[in-house]
């Protein structure tokens, strides 16, 4: 992790403003309340320049974060689409994070975010592996965590909304502080989950599973592309509930996400997983390498290309 370092540019309701000039009021509501709706988009270079990866799905699931959660947005789909491609554009960094968010603005207190003005901003950075490149290499070490990921009884998982990350900043502090690189989150009838950001694929004996919907996840980008080369790759797919005990027992488990990228996980408290090689991960890191580059036409759909 590294500061974030200014680019030009950030898209801040509906135009294009210096970086230093994208702020808001200290009686922001959603600052005091969580009411933001965000997505977690990368940019990478391909031959062709610049190629945002799987963009529509993103703005997809922004839209539907919205819906569940009441927002009104003022921009559509088709809009925020070319406010990404615009702002890549024109910070002129063909690698970088994009992050666009819906908030509460500066209007009035109180829980009830109806009365006030919606506001959507869309940032840009340079950001490596999340869990770093060392990570990628050579695989991460996660402990179960002590804290649950929150029930759909209480906030909805599905929606990638600012309130649901406290919840994971718990469990990533937790891990950090006791030696760990990340978490793992089980849900509220200790079956796993997920990471604090990531969704988790376990292997055993060559079959390839992860928590469905229904355990608590968000429905990951990455996710879906992984479960797209898992079929190409032939390998047996299933999506079903497993235990804390089935993490130590597993040949592989693996990170996935837009920050994480595919990430494997070396050990879990304690527990080393697997003999410590990981086949399996790396056929889906360069399958997905090769998609996120433009290298393999097979996922050239997936890719917006910045021109």
């Amino acid at each position: 992790m590294v500061g974030i370092r200014a680019l030009k540019k950030i898209w801040m309701d509906g135009r294009l403003v210096d970086w230093p000039t994208a702020n808001v009021h200290v009686l922001t509501h959603a600052l005091h309340y969580g009411y933001a709706i965000f997505e977690g988009i990368r940019s990478f270079d391909t031959a062709r320049g610049p190629a945002v990866f799987r963009l529509p799905e993103h703005i997809d699931r922004f839209m539907n974060s919205a819906k569940v959660y009441r927002m009104k947005l003022p921009y559509t789909a088709e809009e925020l689409t070319k406010a990404c491609v615009d702002l890549v554009r024109a910070n002129g960094v063909p690698t970088v994070y994009i992050r666009p968010i819906g908030f509460s603005g500066y209007g009035e207190m109180g829980l009830d975010p109806t009365k006030s003005p919606i506001q959507v901003a869309i940032a840009a950075w340079e950001w490596g592996a999340y869990l770093g490149a060392e990570g990628v290499e050579k695989g991460v070490r996660a402990t179960v965590s002590s804290w649950v990921r929150m029930d759909s009884r209480s906030l909805p998982p599905q929606a990638k909304c600012a309130s649901n990350y406290a919840n994971s900043a718990l469990a990533k502090m937790e891990a950090v502080s006791g030696g760990y690189d990340e978490a793992i989150l089980l849900n509220a009838q200790g079956m796993v989950a997920e990471g604090p950001g990531e969704n988790i694929f376990r292997v055993k004996k060559d079959v390839v599973s992860t928590p469905p919907a229904s355990s608590g996840i968000l429905r990951g980008i990455t996710r879906d592309s992984v479960i797209r080369f898992l079929a190409d790759e032939g390998l047996v797919f299933q999506r079903t509930d497993f235990t804390r005990e089935e993490l130590f027992t597993a040949d592989e488990l693996i990170y996935t996400g837009t920050a994480a990228g595919v990430t494997p996980i070396r050990e879990v408290d304690g527990r080393p997983i697997g003999n410590g090689s990981y086949p399996i991960t790396r056929r889906l890191q360069k399958r997905y390498e090769d998609a996120i580059h433009g290298r393999n036409p097979a996922y050239a759909s997936w890719l917006t290309h910045v021109g």
